[in-house]
Formats: C-alpha cells, structure tokens, sequence
C-alpha cells in the first residue's frame, strides 16, 4: 500500500513538505495526495485548498496547513475546516454518480496539520482535529474507516476532482437531426473527451521550481494541459506575472478560451495584466501586438529586428535564433521580469528562444515547454536541456532532468495518450512521417527518411512491441495498444471511411471531388463550416493553390477563407465559414474533417523530404475523426502504395530499426536546404550532366581532364560504396 503524491503549488511549502514525508510513511493507507490542489469555485471567488488526501480506507481527508511555530496562527481552525469540508461538500453534490439519494456516498475528514508547534494539547477535541508531526500519524490512523457502498467510487471520486467538465466546449452549438450522421458522430467523440484524464490531471497540477519539459503527440492534450496550468498558477498565485507563449498566432484565441473558462470554474475571471497571452516574436504597438523576443528587447535596450529585418541578415529558416541569439549576446545578464512562463509548440522555436526565456525568469526559473518531435516543421529537433541551457562556471549543466528529488514533482512529464486522432489515423500519420512502407531506395538502402535516435521513445509515446526488439540494426513490429488509443475514437467510422488517400490525374480533377465533398459535408453530413479544414502542406505556395478552390465553393454558395490571410492573424476559425489554411497556420488547430490537398508535394527521393514528410504527418494529424489525402499523378500513387501496405498490416508499424550510421545517412540524405542552395546544386548538376554527355559523344575525352579532379571524384565517390 502507498500514496501518490502530486505535488502542485500553495504558500505552505514547510508544513507542505513535512506533510509529504509523514504521508508517505504511512504503510497502511493507500491513495493520493494532492497539494495546493483542488481550487473550488464559489460565489466570493476561487477557494484554495491546502492538501487532500483521498484514501480507498478512509475517503477524503481535507489539510489545513499552519505554517510556523506562533500558536496565533492556530486562530479561526475550526473555522477553515469548516468552510473548506462545505465547500467540498457542495462540490461533490453536483456529480450524482457520488450520490445515493441525498447522501454523499464519500466520506469528507478535515484535519489542520501544525509542524512548527509542539503542544497542541489545549485544541483537542472530538469535533475539529488538529496534529503536529508526532501526532499526525495516530490522527489518521484514528479518522472513522470509509467502506465505499458501490464499486468503483474511489476512482468516480478522483475523477470528479481531477477533471475539468468544459474544457473543449463546442463552439457553437451543435444541432444533430440524424444520429447517424458525420455530426452526430462527432458530437458523440467531443462528448467522451470533455475532460481530463488522471495523467494529464497530474500534468496540469504538479509544479516545479525550475525547468518543466512536457512531450507528448499530437492530440495528446499539451495545449490544454499548458492552459490550464497556467490558470491553475494564476489561481493560486494571483501576484505572480505569467506568460503564455507560442509560435502559432492562431493559438491565442484558444488559449484565452480554455484558460477563460478554467478561471470561472474556479470562481474568478483572470486577471490579463497578470496572466499574458503573447506571441513569441512579437512586435512594437502595444500589449495585442506584444511578443517575448520584443519585450526581452525593450526591457533589457538591445536592438531588435522584425522578421523582414532579421530575414536580410539571416540564412533562410535562421531569422528567429539568429535575433534571439543576437539580443542574448548584447547582455551579460537579463533583466528578470517573469515569475513563470509557459512555451508551447516548442519543436517550432529555436532553443535560443528557450534560453531567451530562461533569461527573463526570476529564480528559481520556472519555465514549462511543451513539444512533439515529430511535428518540427523546420526539419530541427530540440536538444536535450543540458545542452539547450547550458552550464555554470563549474560545468555542471543549469537543468537536468529527471535529477530532482525523487519524492518530488515531476519534471520531465510524457502524455501518451492521444485523443484528437484514431489509432488508424495516427499510425497512418507516423508511418508516412517516418518512410517506414516506402520502397527502399539504392542510395540508403531503406525507405526510412528518418527516425528516433532513442528506440524506446517509441514506447514513451503509447506504441508496444508485437514482434522483434525495439533496438538498434533489429527487426521490430510495433503496435498501439487501447490503453494508449482508446476505442472509441475509431469505432464509429469504418477504416476505410476513417482514412482514404485519393489519386487524381489533374488538380482541376482534385479541385472539382473537394468540392462536391465539402458540399455533402455541410448539406447531408450535418458538419459544421468549421469541422472542416483544408490543408495545402506547402505554405508559400497556400494562396495560388486554394484559389480555384475557393472561387468554385463560392460558386456552391458555401463560404471560405484562409487563415491569417482574410482573418485577424490570431484567428483560425469563423462561422459559417470553411477554413483553408497553409501547414504552419494549422498547427494547434483540429477539426473533424481534414482534408489535405496536393501531397504528391510530400514525395521524393532526397532533399528536405524529411522536412515533407512532417508537414504531411502535421496535417494528417489535426484530424478528431476524418481525413483525405489528395494528391496528383505518380507521386500521390507511391503515397497511396505506402498506406495501403500499412493498412493491409492492421496499422502496426514493421521496419529495421536504423544503427547510428544508417540515421546519420538518412539525415545527409533527406537533410533541409534552402532555396540558394537548391538553385546551386541544380547548377551543377546540369554541368555533370553536360559533362557525362560530352564525354559518351567524344567531344570530350577523359584523358582531357585533369588527373588531380578526376582521381579526388573517384574517391569521393567510393567513399561510401
């Protein structure tokens, strides 16, 4: 028998911390142990509850904790314990699952835990329990037996605590008229995933005094996890200054949202000067236009560039490192103006931003990044924080994770599970996102374009081994369990309606099935505008691309825009309107229906294909439900050949698993280059080429060349044959 303890944040942290010890101690109870946790929302606003510990032998057991050893701050306990156990009470009142007529079916104790004091003597009684550390264990111990009265009601009762019922609130409301329809399936999914899991509970309510990493997948709730934790520091530190922060403008308004509507549940509305939402770059021209990068600038007086500034300065896809790096390198020491702040989409901003971050945080720097590899759109992946910030004088590294105390929270958090995509989607997503059915290729010898250089981060993101070892140069088969992609998410579509990947021989023949499919949506389907999404994976080419499209819908009386293009750039969504979108405005975003457009763009043979490939993984995967794959001529058909493989193999995922060298190949190999050097590479191609035809004509013979450069071509050549 133990105790989980889920360490979040209260103003208590001596009689928090001997609380911790004492509790884990126990051997004969078993349970959880929640500090600074839960906040109850009431008329007078948020009320914060110092500890609980809810028990499969003794139910819930509510701490007041009394810091220090002054017995004036024993004032007014029978007090608190009172508000809290009827505050809680009410609580759990509205769940009638805890209930059986009118009577709570969990029992409520509340008991104030006083270390600092040593003689508690003259507060005893029978009605209101008070303990220091010699006593605490025989208070438990004493607190009345709980036998629940149905099954499963300790568990009923930690969900109750730790969810949060209306987090993804429909934006508008749904209207259904046929239960079997593409609507009424997808009110049925929001439905079952209105609320947290216990994993992602514990994600939003642990809290470290330091550097919080949090990885997960697509859909695996990062977003709303880092909302809500920022709400849940407001709520209990309401002095402290926060920043929220990302790299996709689209993402502000759903933050506000969530972190909206977390507020009130808890009883108060958030106060905005405290609890920032801004953007990472940033700008002049007040708070809406605010970014970290910008107020780093203007806080610390070094120079600061806009985007077209930093792009004439800096190499293509450098422009954001290279300001950060600069303004990091204009100061000694940063001006510390941040009690915390929250990054998401961290795989999208440089590790220099991290450590601009880091920079602007007063200690003990509580900085909290969320990040999904697999959906760099860069084709860089983030170090690991050793490197990313660095070490002192001594050389011992500024963050390590996975070195605090053991009893402590958390600060290297895994979500596994995934809710926003299918098992079918989601493996379809990774399996075309890694190359692992794609014809293997003379030049690697393997259809990989890239993969993990840790094997067992396969496991740490929901997937198990059916066959084979998860190891490097062996053969492995990997599937994903229920526990990690629940049922529910597929059972309602068919496989073959889940997915599909659709060959055209002509854009205007893609153009004219889109259409007629976004019109079945909205007039049978009973889909909303924004259940749908449109995805062209190239973003530069997004406006030339959509423009058909859009002209012919408008045609069909059916509105569109494109996002950030005729909205506000921090607006994805708009009613009565279906979304077309580049791959960088999509990320963040979800919807029922996704459809991705002109993914023959995502095959090839070698450069940036690794770069491709996430954008087509990032697009598959904003789909809650439904996804098509449409592409032109053969290199959609090599697309669809690689899903069909999968699919015929049940969605389980089968490959060698590349050694350090093979990675380091498929790295050369599929590596990003920019437009210069595209250009640069096709020009001298095109002389090898005029040369080799020169050379098969007699017009020039071997013999003519210089016997220096052709001997070092050789060897370059057999280098690696």
């Amino acid at each position: 028998m133990s105790v989980e303890v889920i360490q979040g944040t209260n103003q208590k942290h001596a009689a928090s911390a001997e609380l911790i010890k004492i509790i884990r101690n126990q051997s004969d109870l078993s349970g959880q142990l929640f500090i600074g946790f839960p906040i109850i929302g009431t008329p007078e606003g948020p009320h914060a509850i110092d500890a609980l510990l809810v028990s499969k032998d003794k139910g819930i057991t509510i701490f007041d904790l009394i810091e220090g050893n002054d017995k004036g701050n024993l004032r007014d306990f029978e007090r608190r314990q009172d508000d809290s156990a009827n505050k809680l009470d009410s609580k759990l009142r509205l769940h009638p699952n805890l209930l059986n007529r009118r009577n709570l079916l969990v029992e409520i104790h509340a008991l104030s835990f006083a270390p600092g004091i040593s003689d508690l003597s003259e507060y005893a009684g029978d009605d209101y329990r008070i303990a220091n550390s010699e006593t605490l264990t025989d208070e438990l111990k004493s607190l009345d037996d709980w036998t629940p009265s149905k099954p499963n009601i300790y568990e009923e009762t930690l969900s109750v605590l730790e969810n949060v019922s209306t987090i993804r609130e429909n934006r508008v409301k749904r209207e259904i008229e046929r239960e079997d329809s593409r609507g009424a399936k997808l009110k049925r999914l929001e439905d079952s995933i209105a609320t947290l899991d216990n994993l992602q509970g514990k994600a939003v309510i642990e809290t470290v005094d330091g550097v919080q990493r949090i990885r997960g997948l697509a859909g695996s709730g990062k977003t709303i996890v880092l909302a809500l934790k920022a709400a849940y520091l407001h709520a209990q530190h309401p002095d402290w200054r926060i920043a929220v922060t990302f790299n996709t403008r689209s993402l502000k308004g759903l933050f506000q949202s969530l972190i909206h509507r977390f507020s009130l549940e808890q009883g108060n509305e958030p106060d905005w000067e405290k609890l920032r939402i801004i953007h990472a770059w940033g700008a002049a021209g007040g708070i809406e236009r605010e970014g970290i990068y910008h107020e780093f600038c203007r806080v610390n007086n070094v120079e600061y560039s806009d985007y077209q500034a930093a792009r004439r300065t800096f190499s293509r896809n450098k422009e954001f490192s290279g300001v950060c790096a600069r303004a990091l390198n204009q100061i000694s020491e940063s001006r510390q103006v941040y009690d915390a702040i929250l990054v998401d989409e961290a795989q999208d901003l440089p590790q220099e931003f991290l450590r601009l971050c880091y920079g602007l945080l007063k200690a003990p720097h509580r900085l909290v990044y969320a990040y999904d590899e697999l959906q760099s759109l860069t084709g860089e992946t983030l170090p690991p924080p050793e490197e990313i910030f660095g070490s002192g004088s001594d050389g011992t590294p500024n963050v390590q994770l996975n070195k605090t105390d053991a009893n402590g929270p958390r600060n290297d958090i895994i979500l596994e599970k995934c809710y926003r995509n299918s098992r079918p989607v989601l493996v379809t997503a990774h399996a075309l996102g890694f190359g692992v059915y794609r014809d293997p290729q003379a030049q690697s010898g393997t259809g990989l374009i890239q993969m993990f250089d840790y094997p067992q981060l396969w496991e740490e993101i929901g997937y198990e081994i059916k066959q084979g070892d998860l190891r490097e140069g062996s053969s492995v088969t990997l599937h994903r369990p229920e526990h990690s992609s629940p049922k529910f998410l597929e059972e309602h579509s068919e496989d073959d309606d889940l997915v599909q990947f659709i060959v055209f021989d002509s854009k205007n023949e893609q153009a004219e099935w889109l259409i007629k499919a976004i019109k079945e949506n909205i007039d049978n389907d009973e889909l909303r505008h924004d259940d749908i999404i449109v995805i062209n994976p190239d973003p530069i080419t997004t406006r030339r691309e959509v423009g058909l499209l859009r002209s012919l819908l408008m045609d069909m009386g059916i509105n569109s825009h494109i996002a950030g293009v005729h909205t506000d750039p921090n607006v994805f969504f708009e009613q009565e309107s279906v979304t077309f979108t580049g791959i960088f405005r999509a990320k963040g975003n979800e919807a029922g229906m996704v459809y991705v457009i002109n993914a023959q763009d995502c095959h090839g043979t070698t450069l940036n294909l690794a770069n491709k490939r996430n954008q087509l993984f990032t697009a598959i995967t904003r789909s809650k439900a439904w996804v098509r794959v449409l592409g032109v001529g053969d290199d959609m058909r090599e697309l669809k050949k690689e899903y069909t493989r999968l699919k015929s193999r049940n969605f389980e995922l089968n490959f060698d698993y590349p050694t350090a060298e093979q990675r380091e190949q498929l790295r050369i190999v599929h590596r990003d280059m920019n437009r210069e050097g595209i250009a640069r590479l096709d020009r001298r191609q095109e002389s090898m080429f005029d040369l080799i035809q020169d050379i098969k004509s007699g017009n020039v013979h071997v013999e003519d060349l210089d016997s220096d450069l052709v001997s070092t071509l050789k060897d370059l050549l057999n280098k690696d044959s």
